[in-house]
């Protein structure tokens, strides 16, 4: 299986990269800079792109340069949120322009520019298939009042639902993940009972999504999973 990840270097995404990967699989992480000391099985090769999607039109053109051919999983990790997003100090009135903007053009601009031209090397794959890392602030009353970035994942519902229409024919299946607040602080290589009991409930471990993400990706071709909902057990919005 070949695979992309961009926005591969922390968090979900490096945990995407080390947790997904079988012997034979290629993956290429897509980032700023390549992480150091990367867990991954023995017989995946790892490559990397370094990019930065802050200026989506040159990081665009530097990952299509380099990208494989061929793809059979692309994972769209992109998302940047307000600087005081998720605390009781988030402000949309408060927010500068040039805060607003570049969110924009990081999580909705460079993802479409991305789609553009990634999406074609998906589909001579015999189960191509694209996984858009979304938010549950993007469901409908979420709850949640961060305005720009709740917009921008908005706005990836509505990318899925267009390729899903647009490349039935090439059975391109797509795949939004709305996720809850995750536990960043805890990789793989934390024990998952460990990684469950950070946040007393408020945070999903990271393990959790690269499991879901794992079953997904392994599903026949004739079925795919359309919307993935996982927020955490003590979130009160759920």
């Amino acid at each position: 299986m070949n695979m992309m990840v961009i926005g591969a270097s922390r968090g979900l995404g490096r945990a995407l990269v080390e947790g997904l990967g079988k012997p034979g699989d290629r993956i290429v992480g897509v980032s700023r800079s390549r992480p150091d000391r990367l867990a991954v099985a023995a017989g995946v090769d790892i490559q990397w792109i370094e990019a930065d999607l802050a200026e989506p039109k040159v990081a665009v053109a530097h990952i299509e340069a380099q990208a494989p051919a061929e793809l059979d999983v692309l994972i769209c990790n992109i998302g940047i949120w307000e600087p005081q997003a998720f605390s009781e100090g988030y402000d949309f009135l408060n927010d500068s322009d040039e805060t607003l903007a570049r969110l924009v053009e990081v999580n909705i601009t460079a993802t479409l520019l991305l789609l553009k031209r990634l999406v074609p090397r998906l589909l001579g794959s015999a189960r191509p298939q694209l996984i858009l890392t979304g938010s549950t602030s993007a469901l409908h009353r979420s709850g949640r009042p961060e305005v720009a970035f709740g917009a921008s994942k908005f706005a990836l519902n509505g990318m899925a639902d267009a390729l899903r229409e647009g490349f039935r024919e090439q059975r391109l299946a797509v795949t939004v993940l709305q996720l809850g607040y995750l536990n960043t602080d805890d990789g793989l290589a934390t024990p998952l009972d460990e990684a469950a009991a950070r946040g007393e409930g408020q945070l999903i471990p990271l393990h959790d999504v690269v499991t879901l993400v794992d079953a997904s990706l392994r599903l026949s071709t004739a079925s795919f999973v359309r919307e993935l909902v996982l927020p955490a057990m003590a979130d009160e919005r759920f």
